[in-house]
């Protein structure tokens, strides 16, 4: 049964997420075309205040592949205290079974020997453009999805790794936190902005709407984060009160 919102609705402000993965995730889904075919999508991300919580907290975009691939994937950063100075990056994705997808060994190292979860010593109000292109056709007829990720301040580019599908094109781009920590840990923020798709027909088609979404409080999900609209930029916090309803269309200007 749907959940709708309302100042009544039972609360979860304290204690740890109840969901099944331990985890509560809020989302913003682009608001683009139904049907429409991309070869690319990119978001900037900037965490302008970064989670003080020894849990893993992760900002990402993700895509989704169109058939005959299937699956999807997500590209990020992570607060994650299994990594040096608590900064990893991670390209991942999954076939249409669940099963893990297979890719190129990415040039950074990994901690903890992941091959999708990477070093990288990310900053507290550094803005991080993130982008999946479609590289290069390869001989077995899948695709190269590169995930790359930019440093704004110093203009460096890191190549994360290649993540190989047989999905020639992308669709359902949507930005997302996804936050292990408990509902009443320190208050942590990040913004997105400067969203942009690419279509099959090499359109650069900026995207300026997104919808909300939230963890129900039924699937575990803490009721203290929200989402609002700052100038340019798409801001989603936690441990706040929740004045912005899941389904709300937020546009910037």
């Amino acid at each position: 049964m749907k959940q709708f919102w309302s100042r009544e609705s039972p609360l979860r402000e304290t204690g740890l997420p109840e969901s099944g993965n331990g985890a509560s995730s809020f989302h913003l889904w682009w608001d683009l075309p139904v049907g429409d075919r991309y070869t690319a999508a990119s978001v900037t991300v900037e965490v302008t205040k970064r989670p003080d919580v020894e849990r893993l907290v992760f900002f990402a975009l993700q895509v989704a592949f169109i058939k005959p691939g299937g699956g999807g994937a997500h590209l990020g950063l992570q607060h994650n205290p299994r990594f040096p100075g608590r900064g990893a990056a991670n390209w991942g994705g999954y076939d249409p079974y669940g099963g893990l997808l297979e890719g190129s060994e990415s040039p950074l190292p990994s901690t903890r020997n992941d091959l999708n979860t990477r070093d990288f010593d990310w900053l507290e109000g550094v803005a991080y453009r993130l982008s999946v292109t479609r590289g290069e056709e390869r001989e077995d007829g899948w695709w190269a999805w590169e995930g790359t990720i930019t440093d704004l301040r110093s203009g460096e580019e890191t190549l994360i790794r290649q993540l190989w599908s047989a999905g020639e094109f992308l669709r359902a781009p949507v930005a997302w936190t996804e936050n292990f920590a408990p509902c009443d840990a320190p208050s942590f923020q990040v913004r997105w902005s400067n969203a942009v798709v690419v279509t099959e027909g090499g359109e650069i088609r900026p995207v300026t709407t997104m919808r909300t979404d939230y963890q129900a409080y039924a699937a575990g999900g803490c009721t203290n984060t929200d989402t609002v609209v700052e100038g340019s930029s798409f801001v989603q916090t936690t441990s706040v009160e929740r004045t912005t309803r899941p389904g709300t269309a937020l546009t910037i200007t």
